[in-house]
């Protein structure tokens, strides 16, 4: 299910929606998974309830509990307002900005952490982004020399 509360220029729920479940096969992840496109407020309140920082972020992930719902991977909420302004800088759609987005927050729910796995997520969204023919992916910019920082994306619950 997509929803979209702060809408993003050329994107639609359905095309979204769609979009998800390409990125979900790709990843080969099992599951049905939620996607909110909201508010820098919204997700600063979500950053701060469940990761402890009262900041907004670009993406946060929230995997399923385990044995609560059968064939429901998790879900995942967006800035919609981060997307637009890391879009314009790094000259893409704020359409495509999002489409990364929802990529990466799918392989974090499918198990992937950046964080600790030794460039093994960073190289499979690299993989997945090039077949889902998406501009440079997140965890790949901002490891590139040259490249300004953008906002961190993380995994709000595993």
């Amino acid at each position: 299910m997509v929803i979209i509360q702060k809408s993003v220029a050329g994107l639609s729920e359905a095309a979204l929606a769609k979009f998800l479940v390409r990125a979900r096969r790709a990843a080969g992840l099992r599951g049905s998974v939620s996607v909110l496109v909201t508010s820098n407020r919204e997700l600063q309140g979500l950053n701060r309830r469940f990761r402890g920082k009262n900041k907004p972020t670009d993406v946060l992930s929230f995997p399923a509990m385990p044995g609560l719902a059968p064939r429901f991977a998790g879900d995942a909420a967006i800035s919609a307002e981060i997307a637009a302004r890391n879009a314009r800088r790094l000259g893409h759609t704020a359409a495509d900005e999002i489409r990364i987005l929802v990529l990466h927050a799918v392989l974090h729910l499918a198990g992937y952490d950046h964080e600790q796995d030794n460039g093994e997520m960073e190289r499979k969204e690299q993989r997945l982004r090039k077949a889902l023919g998406l501009p440079v992916g997140l965890i790949e910019r901002t490891r590139r020399p040259g490249r300004e920082k953008t906002s961190r994306t993380t995994q709000a619950l595993r």
